[in-house]
């Protein structure tokens, strides 16, 4: 058994672990990280993640007039996640999260050289105005491979000789003696010999608990509906088996476990880098949304944008573990993307013109590509030919050319007295939507679907995908793991998604959405403030 020596040691090589890294390294200690996945790959889920976060106050929302305060994001916050009133720690990196985000990430950021996009957009409005009141939602300029790779770079040209990394690595355990950590054991997935890290400190940042199916089954609450089948978006390394032994062997809490941060579009990887890995489209606001006989999902209609958590229950309320968006060639070119670094290589790249003209001009290229990739987006000149290859791809004969074109006519109907009768609350969503720039800029003027020049016809076959762990280890405001008495457990310390983004679920229900990454950046630099109280990590 191989034994190493360090002032910390770091459990993971997300976005988390690699602030936890770099604050440390700052701060002059010796680090050993470990992260179980390969050396190209560090920077974990990450960097294939598109990069929004929500901040509060920044000087870009003060450029675009909008009147954001710490104050009403927590009003916003507390309203979406519906914790419980005894949930102390989690309302406490609640509103940390809101006085915080704006010089411990945007402003931090931007002295580490990563910017952001120059709109701020507006998502989780809630379906009654119960979500974000303001928009908040910040996008990295260049996604959040940018973001990786820039801090992984920094943790290079701070590590002066103090820092080892251990890629391909798994922790099976932690050590302690006398209720004090001690190191870690962990086994080289190479040959599997076993490593030992003593250290006084340990940092768990090894990601979310939700990463397997099984892991997502085990952990999803009773009183929602899971579907028979989903996809999954999360990292599979991030099981919760290292949750489980912590809570197992040192008394730890998990906490707020069934709370998952899902989405209702996903679609099978083209290219999957692991069984069942699926891709998270953002659905179009202005394609109709079918169940799997072609019928339109009502009463009240799916509109993405205003609660996603509400959207995942619709879904996997219906019948068949899949849904449909109908759309024409003009809603597909001008709405219709795909969340993360992948499918947006303008933004990944930071090519802003190219950006500009696909904005303004429509993203053919994206909607081609997936055309051309997936067998689950199809389409054809008419709604009878569409409805053949929907039936093709499942192998079942659900839909009928003659729902689809009545579930068009009905839609089409509500324009037959021009613009000023509509009674549909998807168009009335729309036309919110519409009222913010940004929005505006990708999401159609309402019309009707059989509109001239629109065509061709597309359907895109989706379903549920995991993404995220609300819950997690519970920590206090320390980034301290708490035992089942609430007391600190001596040297260890959790972040990230590891500990639900703070106190072991401190969004609750529901998140304002672009809470993680900003959450993987407040609890690392927490947990660094209270190992090195004169650290200059602020």
């Amino acid at each position: 058994m191989t034994t190493m020596h360090a002032d910390l040691v770091i459990v993971g090589g997300g976005l988390a672990g690699l602030v936890s890294t770099l604050e440390a390294l700052r701060s002059g200690l010796k680090v050993i990280l470990v992260d179980r996945d390969t050396p190209e790959r560090l920077g974990g889920l990450g960097l294939w993640a598109f990069g929004g976060m929500a901040l509060v106050g920044t000087p870009l929302q003060k450029r675009h007039r909008i009147p954001d305060t710490p104050e009403r994001a927590l009003a916003d916050w507390l309203s979406f996640a519906e914790l419980a009133e005894d949930d102390v720690y989690s309302r406490q990196w609640a509103e940390h999260y809101v006085h915080r985000s704006c010089p411990d990430v945007y402003e931090w950021l931007r002295r580490e050289g990563v910017g952001f996009m120059p709109a701020v957009n507006w998502v989780e409005r809630g379906m009654q105005g119960d979500g974000n009141s303001l928009p908040r939602y910040h996008v990295i300029w260049g996604t959040a491979r940018h973001l990786l790779k820039r801090m992984i770079a920094q943790v290079h040209a701070a590590s002066s000789g103090r820092l080892q990394i251990l890629h391909q690595h798994q922790v099976l355990s932690l050590e302690h003696q006398a209720g004090q950590i001690c190191g870690v054991q962990a086994r080289r997935e190479t040959d599997q010999a076993i490593v030992r890290i003593q250290a006084p400190i340990v940092i768990l940042a090894m990601g979310g608990i939700n990463g397997s199916e099984a892991s997502v089954r085990a952990h999803w609450p009773n009183d929602r509906p899971m579907p028979s089948t989903f996809l999954n978006g999360a990292h599979p390394y991030s099981d919760g088996t290292l949750h489980h032994w912590v809570a197992d062997h040192l008394s730890a809490q998990i906490h707020n476990a069934g709370s998952m941060w899902n989405y209702a579009a996903g679609i099978p990887h083209p290219q999957p880098h692991f069984p069942g890995h699926g891709l998270s489209a953002i659905p179009c606001k202005s394609a109709l949304w079918l169940n799997h006989r072609g019928e339109r999902i009502g009463p009240q209609p799916l509109v993405t944008g205003f609660d996603t958590h509400q959207l995942c229950l619709d879904v996997a309320r219906l019948e068949m573990p899949y849904t449909w968006q109908l759309m024409n060639w003009r809603i597909a070119i001008k709405e219709f993307a795909i969340s993360g670094a992948e499918h947006n290589p303008h933004i990944r790249d930071r090519h802003f013109f190219r950006f500009l003209l696909d904005t303004l001009n429509g993203n053919k290229r994206l909607i081609r590509q997936m055309l051309a990739e997936s067998p689950h987006v199809l389409a054809d000149q008419t709604l009878e030919g569409l409805a053949q290859r929907m039936n093709d791809l499942t192998g079942k004969s659900h839909i009928h050319a003659d729902v689809l074109n009545a579930t068009v006519n009905a839609f089409d109907a509500q324009f037959a007295q021009g613009n000023r009768l509509y009674n549909d609350d998807q168009i009335r969503r729309i036309l919110h939507a519409r009222q913010w720039p940004a929005d505006r800029l990708r999401t159609c003027k309402p019309a009707p679907l059989q509109k001239p020049g629109s065509g061709p016809w597309i359907a895109m076959q989706l379903q549920l995908i995991t993404r995220k762990s609300l819950g997690g280890l519970r920590t206090d405001l320390q980034s301290r793991v708490l035992d089942r008495d609430n007391r600190a457990i001596t040297g260890l310390y959790c972040v990230g998604e590891a500990a639900g983004f703070g106190g072991g679920g401190c969004s609750g229900r529901r998140s304002l959405e672009g809470t993680f990454l900003p959450g993987c950046i407040l609890t690392a630099k927490a947990a660094i403030r209270s190992i090195v109280p004169s650290s200059e990590c602020h």
